[in-house]
């Protein structure tokens, strides 16, 4: 709670100044706070030189944790295959649930899905919980939201984990909405603090240019969706044994507003960039998208796929799915090749995690070449052709 007391405020502005959310005004010489656009940060109680802003943070409320236990994976799958970024977040859900000492669990929602509980459990899963429902078999948020909420009402995990996948962003805001908690979308670091115990979920902010790290301590679960390829899957070990537990529901039709027609696979001759050990990206300095063939030329004798900037992409070169970077993909390649790419940190968030970086540019100065393992300062019309022949006279000699 934030209120200003109108006796003390002296219409100095200074906490409007303060504000970067324009959630300030003044009227009749006060200040006034838009509840609306106010996101409780307190920049403005300091601020104010004569202590008229007042904020209530809700520290003296206690919360019952003990009611509240045990961390939850959502497993996204697809016709019975399980989604890789599933596989990440068991990995590190073991090592959070070996923190706070308490059982990991994966969520299998589908139909005809029981038999990937043993692999789920050869990951590091204590316990598996699903519902086996031929009306699960396709993925519709309502249903899915409606199913989950059920499962956390019955068994009140302490933090419920999901990929910021188009599934996993579409349907877990409402299942965080419905048991009324927080929800931290696209983390790419987590931890638990060692005085208070509380999850901290760390992703970026103001367009990628600092780090939050974000704590739900009032509400359970603590909710998160986490980026593909920031966390590493465990090895299996299929000599783990857990328990399988089948839920059944009864799922409410009645307010559901989609109707699932159908599935069409994007029709496109690209690797998936997410899966790529090697990615070749193209930028702005491509100058058009016919110059993105010899990126693919590239591409195809190294085996790998094609990644592109958000500049790429906004410009119709290359599609979406193959957007590098805070607003596309997170990617963990083995190599990564960024040519005519300029290295906006928002990019840089989506693929600084690779093993090995090589930077292509015309600008020694672009920052592409702070993070890159090797850079290259030339012209990429010059230089790609030439890597292109050397790459398959190297391979046509073995």
């Amino acid at each position: 709670m934030i209120k200003v007391i109108g006796k003390r405020c002296i219409g100095c502005t200074a906490c409007r100044r303060a504000c970067i959310y324009d959630a300030i005004t003044m009227e009749d010489n006060t200040a006034v706070i838009n509840l609306d656009k106010c996101t409780l940060c307190g920049a403005c109680v300091p601020a104010c030189p004569v202590d008229a802003i007042v904020m209530q943070k809700r520290a003296d409320i206690a919360i019952n944790t003990a009611d509240s236990q045990g961390i939850w994976i959502f497993v996204e799958q697809k016709d019975g295959v399980i989604s890789p970024v599933a596989l990440e977040l068991l990995g590190k859900g073991r090592a959070l649930a070996e923190q706070i000492q308490e059982k990991l669990s994966a969520i299998l929602l589908g139909s005809e899905i029981l038999g990937l509980a043993d692999e789920l459990i050869a990951f590091g899963a204590d316990q598996v919980l699903a519902i086996d429902d031929p009306r699960l078999r396709h993925f519709r948020d309502e249903i899915y939201a409606q199913a989950l909420t059920y499962l956390a009402r019955k068994y009140r995990p302490s933090i419920i984990l999901a990929g910021a996948t188009v599934t996993g962003r579409s349907f877990i805001p409402r299942v965080a909405i419905h048991l009324h908690t927080g929800l931290t979308a696209d983390c790419t670091a987590l931890d638990i603090d060692p005085e208070t115990g509380y999850l901290i979920q760390t992703r970026p902010a103001f367009g990628g240019n600092i780090m939050a790290r974000i704590t739900t301590p009032f509400h359970r679960p603590q909710m998160a969706t986490v980026r593909h390829k920031v966390m590493n899957p465990l090895k299996r070990d299929d000599s783990r044994t857990g328990e399988i537990i089948q839920e059944q529901i009864d799922l409410d039709f009645g307010q559901e507003m989609s109707t699932w027609l159908g599935f069409v696979k994007e029709e496109s001759k690209l690797i998936n960039i997410s899966e790529a050990n090697i990615i070749v990206s193209g930028g702005r300095g491509l100058k058009e998208g016919k110059n993105f063939a010899i990126l693919e030329e590239l591409a195809a004798a190294l085996g790998g796929a094609i990644g592109a900037s958000r500049a790429a992409v906004d410009a119709g070169w290359v599609p979406y799915s193959h957007q590098v970077g805070q607003t596309g993909k997170t990617v963990k390649p083995g190599i990564y090749i960024a040519v005519g790419i300029s290295g906006a940190i928002q990019h840089l968030a989506g693929m600084s995690s690779a093993d090995y970086i090589i930077a292509i540019n015309s600008d020694p100065d672009a920052p592409i070449f702070k993070v890159a393992d090797l850079g290259i300062v030339g012209d990429l019309f010059e230089i790609i052709p030439a890597l292109i022949t050397r790459v398959n006279r190297n391979f046509a000699s073995e």
